[in-house]
């Protein structure tokens, strides 16, 4: 993932920072606690299309 294009990527819906889980190829919204998943190192930043965290998933990001 490149780093430039991490500094500017903000979660759609919220416009928070996102978080970058490189095991799991995600980009984490903590404040939504949504995941978008990163597709052949493209962000796929469709809210309709994230995966919804748990809480025990954002607390981990802490």
């Amino acid at each position: 993932m490149d780093a430039k294009l991490l500094e500017i990527l903000v979660c759609p819906l919220c416009k928070s920072p996102l978080v970058y889980r490189k095991a799991e190829q995600e980009l984490v919204c903590k404040a939504d606690r949504l995941a978008y998943r990163i597709d052949d190192g493209i962000p796929v930043m469709l809210a309709d299309e994230a995966r919804k965290l748990t809480a025990e998933e954002v607390d981990a990001l802490r």
